[in-house]
This record gives C-alpha cells, sequence and structure tokens, in this order.
C-alpha cells in the first residue's frame, strides 16, 4: 500500500483502527526516503525509529491508550533538538552536536505517540530563501530537480511533497516554512508568535522565530498545529490564548492595495489576479492600505541580522561548537574557528547585525527599524477591522533555479517580500497551494489574519479550496 498518499489524519485513523502497523507505514517512508535521497530532503533517518513505531504497535494490541499521533511518522528540522540525536543547524560549525534534551515541541510530539523519523535539510542557522546554503549541499525542488526548495525549512516542505513523510516540522523566521510551501505546493503556516514554544530549538531572531508543522492538507496542518502549541514554562513569549475561531457566512478577504501594485510586474501576478476574479462569489472582498508595509524587508533585514549577531557571539569554538585551526592564544580561537565554521550568508548577517547595533548607527537603523515594527503593527490592526483576513500572494512567482541567485543575495531577499509583513507583525499566515506558473511548478495563497486568528485561517482556507477545487 502507497502511505505516501494518504493524509496524516488517514494514516492516524488506519493505525488505531488495525487496518494497517505503524511499523509497516514507518518502513514504508524510510524506503521512500532512500528512493528519493537525491532529493536531499532527509540528512539522516533516525536508527530507532521502527523501534519506536513497534513500541505503539505493542500499546495498541495491549488495548493501552495510545496518543493522538498513533505512530504517525513526522520529520523534524535540523534545528530542533531530539535528545540524543545529531541538531546540527545545516552547519559545519555544529556538526558533531548532540542533543542533550528534547525541545518542547519534540516531548508533544513524542506524548501523543509520534515516530520521530529523521531530520530535514535547511539554510544553515535559518538563514537563506532557497536550502542552498546547507553544509550537507542543496536540497532539491520535489517538482523539478534544478529548482531550489525554498528556504530556509526546505528540507520539510520538499519532505512532505515528495512523500517522505506525511509531516514535517519546520520554522518560519521571515517566510521560511511558507515560501517553500509555496514552492513545492505543501501546506504551511507562521503561527501568531507565542503559540509554539521555541525551547529546544536553535534559533537566532529570537522576536521573529516561530515552529509550526508542514502538511499536504489544512485538517492535518490545524491537528498537528494543536497538539504541539501551547504555554510552556520554558518559554516566556508563549501564548494562552491562540487559534481563535469566529465562523462566518461569508468571510470577507482584505487586497493589499501597495502589495498589488508591486505585484504586477512579477510572474505570479496572473494566477494570483485569475484567483481573485474567481472567488469572488465566494468571499466578499475590500481594499485596505497598509502604507508602510513595504518597508517590511527593510526592517526585517535590519531587526533579524541585528538579533542573529547577538546571539551567535557565543559561538567561539570553546563551549558546544566544533574547533577549527591550531590556534595559540583565546583570540585566534575565535577567529579561526568562527571563519572556518560559519559560512558565507551566516557571516554577512552577522556583520551587518554587528554594523547596525555600533556606536553610531545604532539610532539611525536599529531603533529606526523597531519604530516602523510598531507602526506596521499598528497598520495591519487597522486594516483588520475592515476585513477577517487579508489574502496576498506568496512568492514572487514559481521557485527559481538552483544556483541563480547564490551571488545576489539582494535578490535572494527579495523572494521575502510578502511573506517578511507576518514576522515582523507577529500575526498568523497561512499558506495553500493553489495554482501553476509558466513551468508548472506550484504556487502557492498566502492568507494572513489578526493575532491569535489561526481558527478564521484554517476556515477560510478550506473554504478557499473548495472554490478552487484544490484537491
Amino acid at each position: 500500500m502507497d502511505y505516501s498518499k494518504l493524509t496524516l489524519i488517514e494514516i492516524k485513523d488506519g493505525i488505531l483502527s488495525g487496518k494497517f502497523t505503524s511499523e509497516e507505514v514507518t518502513k514504508h517512508f524510510i524506503s521512500v526516503c532512500e528512493a528519493k535521497k537525491d532529493l536531499n530532503a532527509m540528512i539522516e533517518i533516525f536508527d530507532d525509529a521502527i523501534k519506536q513505531a513497534k513500541a505503539v504497535d505493542e500499546k495498541i494490541k495491549n488495548k493501552e491508550k495510545v496518543g493522538k499521533l498513533a505512530g504517525v511518522p513526522i520529520a523534524i528540522k535540523d534545528n530542533i533538538l531530539y535528545k540524543g540525536k545529531h541538531a546540527g543547524c545545516a552547519s559545519k560549525f555544529m556538526q558533531d552536536f548532540i542533543a542533550p534534551y528534547n525541545a518542547t515541541v519534540v516531548e508533544k510530539l513524542l506524548a501523543e505517540d509520534a515516530v520521530i523519523l529523521g531530520r530535514t535539510n535547511m539554510d544553515e542557522f535559518a538563514m537563506g530563501g532557497s536550502t542552498e546554503k546547507s553544509f550537507y549541499g542543496a536540497c532539491h525542488n520535489a517538482h523539478a530537480f534544478d529548482r531550489v526548495a525554498g528556504g530556509s525549512s526546505g528540507g520539510s516542505a520538499v519532505a512532505v511533497a515528495a512523500g517522505m513523510v506525511p509531516c514535517a516540522l519546520g520554522t518560519d523566521t521571515g517566510g521560511s516554512i511558507r515560501q517553500p510551501s509555496s514552492y513545492n505546493g505543501t501546506v504551511g503556516i507562521k503561527p501568531t508568535y507565542g503559540t509554539v514554544s521555541r525551547f529546544g530549538i536553535v534559533a537566532f531572531a529570537s522576536s521573529l522565530d516561530q515552529c509550526s508543522p508542514i502538511t499536504k492538507t489544512v485538517d492535518d496542518l490545524e491537528y498537528v498545529l494543536r497538539i504541539i502549541a501551547a504555554k510552556d514554562e520554558h518559554d516566556g513569549t508563549t501564548i494562552t490564548n491562540f487559534m481563535v475561531r469566529s465562523p462566518k457566512q461569508k468571510y470577507t478577504l482584505g487586497i493589499c492595495k501597495e502589495m498589488l501594485a508591486k505585484f504586477k510586474t512579477m510572474p505570479g501576478y496572473k494566477p494570483f489576479t485569475d484567483a481573485l476574479e474567481k472567488l469572488k462569489s465566494t468571499f466578499d472582498f475590500v481594499e485596505v492600505s497598509i502604507p508602510h508595509i513595504a518597508n517590511s524587508l527593510a526592517t526585517y533585514y535590519i531587526i533579524s541580522p541585528a538579533e542573529v549577531a547577538s546571539n551567535l557571539a557565543r559561538f567561539d569554538g570553546v563551549k558546544y561548537t566544533k574547533r577549527f585551526g591550531s590556534a595559540k592564544d583565546l583570540e585566534s580561537v575565535y577567529v579561526e574557528s568562527r571563519s572556518e565554521g560559519f559560512g558565507k550568508e551566516v557571516k554577512r548577517r552577522i556583520m551587518l547585525g554587528n554594523f547596525v547595533l555600533s556606536s553610531g548607527y545604532f539610532d539611525a537603523y536599529y531603533n529606526k527599524a523597531k519604530k516602523v515594527q510598531k507602526l506596521i503593527k499598528k497598520e495591519f490592526k487597522a486594516a483588520f477591522e475592515k476585513c477577517d483576513a487579508l489574502i496576498l500572494p506568496t512568492t514572487t512567482g514559481e521557485a527559481f533555479k538552483i544556483g541563480e541567485k547564490m551571488n545576489d543575495p539582494v535578490s535572494m531577499y527579495l523572494e521575502d517580500l510578502f511573506t517578511v509583513p507576518a514576522n515582523i507583525s507577529g500575526m498568523p499566515a497561512l499558506v495553500v497551494p493553489y495554482a501553476t506558473g509558466e513551468n508548472n511548478l506550484p504556487l502557492g495563497m498566502q492568507f494572513m489574519a489578526d493575532e491569535c486568528g489561526e481558527g478564521n485561517l484554517f476556515d477560510i482556507a478550506k473554504i478557499f479550496n473548495n472554490t478552487m477545487e484544490v484537491k
């Protein structure tokens, strides 16, 4: 049986009903991972995955209480800690690092009897938009081998799209779940800031990051997100009031005139406007203005590198990171280890972050960016007084070719144009596949709601799928 064609909920129900076993399912997905290893989506298959599956089957056989994930295989991004396993952030610096404890999200998965299958490829330290900047090599798009997977959670999106797992966890700092979901035709969400604990997740843009699942369907996504979301004493930013649902007969979607104007010259514009035309009888539409939304990208690339530079300062070759070179003194240890341990993109962001935090530039850049961030959030709040959610493109177009933007960081950063506003504002944004571009590669539609409005986003996405006849 091809379990790759089943949804996560179907697999869970099948295991619980005795239609098939977790061991059979897990072995199937491991075989798919092996067959498609040239995509470079999975860094490692954990050697105890089948043992985990057998333990769940034994619980079912003995009629013991079984968790909500009942032996379903799930992969985790390489920056999520799983005790006793490697968690290298796809970095040369951390290639030998073994997790000393479980991330809260891993604890929640294990508590519900998930099988943690392995770890997925990513851009080094989650810095990138293509999963080309990995110590383990580039990850390839699930639909076109010469195209990028998107990033930084490209491995997670490809693993789901290619049928290697029914669900994979990723992290989203500026679009790192939604952009690869759009490129690979999967469903992904950046939840409201604080919905999911980041304890045990190696993330360096602290005020922007969120962890979340990538799946094939909206139902699967909601199911897993509700399992991993919770207040956590280990993470003071976590919240209790999340995923609010306020059902309506007909939802009103806002179209941001500033974003639409920017999108007109981009490859994905026609499929997007065609979709809007098709949705006119299903949703009410209203034009909204978010004047400073265009400044989101610049704001992001000041705040994020600043936090990266600060948080990566402890990676010095002395403590838990690998030491490089033959240093003769402490300064040499720092210089040689950081020079060899960090990749080009990470170094670029550290340098940028140190610049905007430096004396004489702190007020001109970082403080000003924080003020603009507050202004953007205020404008989003005003927009949501007129609509239930915003409808936005996710990317400028289809996945670009591997290597195409490697030497053009500004062009690479512009791929985050439509995704960073959700991170800057802390608001939830959901992506679902809806069309293909000129090269027959997937495109994702993005819906963004006010804080804690994930419940409405799930309902809107399901209505959207029915209207667009997305399977």
